[in-house]
């Protein structure tokens, strides 16, 4: 109690009282705020105040206009041609062009490291076709482009910044968001003001906005229920009832595209040369040792969905021939002794935040009765994401934010050599199905192809996925306008009621 009282007195004090000051709490700090480069969904968070796409999608998982007003397919699916909106400006004043979108967006596949490529595909080029009209041109039809361009892979930065990359670009971005960033604080706050040359500025309420990365949820909803917090993200299942009961705040809640999964490096570099990198057996019998359901009714009240895969058992595109596997705690020691262990180590890193730490506790007791004994690694999600880029992890848990089309949830991760793959996984089969299901617009090959994939990607068990949360949000009683998307990014269009 003393510790979160000694929290709720910073927060308070380090806010300054001022009308329409909207302040939102968010789960952790994230990591570079450059489109192109960034990985965290904390980050999307911010973006979602600074960086506009060319279009957004709506609670129904619509593509709607934002910076493009219309787009359609051409050249029998290896064109895409996006009518862009008149009178939007960058946040250094550029005006939004044709050209000015065809630099943004090569900026997202000419930039080293960009974790943006691999989603804009087989895209071989982006040219301006008129004044107010980019088109992008691919080698073959893709049909995850569109969706993809709905997220980062569809911000635009000024041409000015379009070669200003990672902590560089921080320093002054120029997007063609609602706000633009001020002050960042590391571990502490990213401030942003409203930017008056916006494009839809009647729709934008608040003055300012500062993002303040909390990682206890309880920490977080208690600044939200002080009064020191506006809106929050991701409440806590454990705190849903109470929320419900108290007047001063609303539950905004809603279906969600995220999926939480443990990733195993098992490629990439020395950190991978362990039991559980190398066997899939010992792989399988962690996966074994694991009672779903049991896992979401102890960390989540039972709020959310176990899951085997990157989508519900209700997705078309869910693999229905690989089921959920139930545990099975004698198969998993049989495993463990066919691939020569009796009981295996395992070190398996976290992020610093409540849900991550439930979880990993209620799967390490469950692991244990196994022969697997789990040495839980705490990590600040930043931090955690680079160990994962460089190999430095026998095993982590992380969430993926989820995306509307099942590619944006698949090919970046097993895929070969592409920059989400933290365990270098590689199998040519399941690039090939995968790539086949990029390559058709008809849902019943996609499917078709998605499920071979699953086949073999379930049974090399690079990843194990494990449930699937809600959208829950927080927002204080005066607040108007909160929509809960199921990508889980709040959308700062529209909110009003910010008290400072």
């Amino acid at each position: 109690m003393r510790r979160l009282a000694a929290l709720l007195m910073m927060s308070c004090l380090a806010l300054p009282a001022s009308a329409q000051h909207l302040r939102i709490g968010i789960s952790s700090d994230p990591d570079v705020l450059d489109p192109t480069l960034s990985r965290t969904v904390t980050g999307r968070q911010v973006f979602a105040a600074m960086c506009d796409k060319l279009v957004d999608i709506n609670e129904r998982l619509e593509i709607v206009p934002q910076l493009a007003t219309a787009w359609r397919w051409a050249d029998d699916g290896k064109a895409l041609v996006f009518t862009l909106r008149e009178g939007v400006r960058f946040h250094d004043g550029e005006p939004l062009t044709g050209e000015a979108a065809a630099t943004g967006l090569r900026r997202h596949i000419e930039t080293p490291g960009s974790t943006r490529k691999a989603e804009m595909g087989p895209v071989t080029e982006v040219v301006a076709t008129g004044p107010l009209e980019v088109t992008l041109r691919l080698s073959e039809p893709f049909a995850p482009l569109l969706a993809a361009l709905a997220d980062r892979a569809g911000m635009l930065v000024s041409p000015r910044q379009a070669r200003v990359t990672g902590a560089d670009f921080q320093r002054e971005p120029a997007c063609a968001g609602p706000f633009r960033l001020t002050r960042r604080v590391a571990q502490d706050r990213i401030e942003l003001e409203r930017f008056d040359g916006y494009w839809d500025r009647a729709n934008v309420h608040a003055e300012r906005i500062t993002y303040r990365p909390i990682p206890d949820s309880t920490v977080r909803l208690a600044n939200l229920r002080a009064g020191a917090l506006d809106v929050i993200e991701r409440i806590s299942p454990s705190d849903v009832d109470e929320v419900r009961r108290d007047q001063r705040v609303r539950l905004v809640q809603g279906p969600s595209l995220a999926t939480f999964y443990i990733a195993i490096n098992v490629a990439n570099g020395a950190r991978s040369q362990t039991p559980l990198g190398q066997d899939p057996r010992v792989r399988e019998a962690l996966e074994r040792a694991i009672d779903r359901q049991a896992l979401v009714n102890v960390a989540f009240e039972g709020l959310w969905v176990p899951a085997n895969q990157a989508v519900p058992p209700d997705h078309p595109f869910y693999a229905r021939s690989v089921p959920l596997p139930p545990r099975d705690v004698a198969r998993a020691r049989a495993l463990l002794r066919e691939a020569g262990h009796q009981r295996v180590r395992i070190k398996l890193s976290v992020p610093n935040t409540t849900d991550y730490l439930q979880a990993s506790e209620v799967i390490q007791a469950m692991a244990a009765e196994a022969g697997i004994d789990i040495e839980i690694q705490v990590i600040e999600t930043a931090t955690l994401l680079n160990q994962w880029t460089a190999g430095d992890f026998e095993a982590l848990m992380i969430q993926w934010s989820g995306r509307v089309d099942l590619d944006g949830n698949l090919y970046a991760f097993y895929a070969c050599g592409v920059p989400l793959n933290g365990g270098r996984y590689c199998n040519r089969d399941v690039d090939a199905e995968l790539t086949e299901a990029r390559r058709s617009v008809d849902p019943a090959a996609r499917a078709a192809a998605y499920d071979r994939a699953a086949r073999i990607y379930l049974a090399d068990r690079p990843y194990i996925n494990l449930w699937q949360p809600l959208t829950l949000h927080g927002a204080g009683a005066s607040i108007q306008g909160l929509r809960a998307v199921p990508d889980g990014i709040i959308r700062v269009q529209g909110l009003s009621g910010a008290r400072g």
